[in-house]
């Protein structure tokens, strides 16, 4: 298996194992575009993807405010964080799904954070030097 470099390597691994894992279990699922990743009836479900085995240093998921509005309250709603993907081998992947009560709860303790995004347009960024010799 090859490694997965970037985000969207990543979590595109992450979502299609996880379609596979909803399939397996007799759900049928849908790819979603907004507010979360899949829509597995009864489940909506958000997936979180980490290249390694374990979670954000400081101990928090970033989780949009579309999807916390499409989370909370739901009792079908299910956060799945799926870890140690960038490897690429869905065998070693690992599953742990937040649900029910205590993605009620987890919700309940939501953190908000505010910050900007710097468009980088593919030309500024084919244009940038590499390295330190600028």
């Amino acid at each position: 298996m090859a490694t997965l470099r970037g985000n969207h390597q990543i979590e595109k691994a992450a979502i299609d194992w996880v379609m596979e894992l909803e399939r397996a279990a007799g759900r049928h699922p849908v790819r979603r575009v907004s507010p979360v990743d899949i829509e597995s009836p009864p489940r909506l479900i958000e997936v979180k993807a980490v290249g390694k085995a374990s979670c954000r240093a400081d101990g928090f998921l970033p989780v949009e405010l579309a999807q916390v509005e499409a989370l909370r309250g739901n009792p079908n709603g299910f956060i799945y964080l799926i870890e140690n993907v960038a490897q690429g081998d869905p065998r070693l992947f690992t599953l742990r799904v937040f649900g029910g009560e205590q993605l009620q709860r987890m919700l309940g303790r939501l953190k908000e954070r505010r910050y900007y995004e710097l468009p980088v347009p593919v030309s500024d960024y084919d244009a940038t030097e590499v390295g330190l010799d600028q």
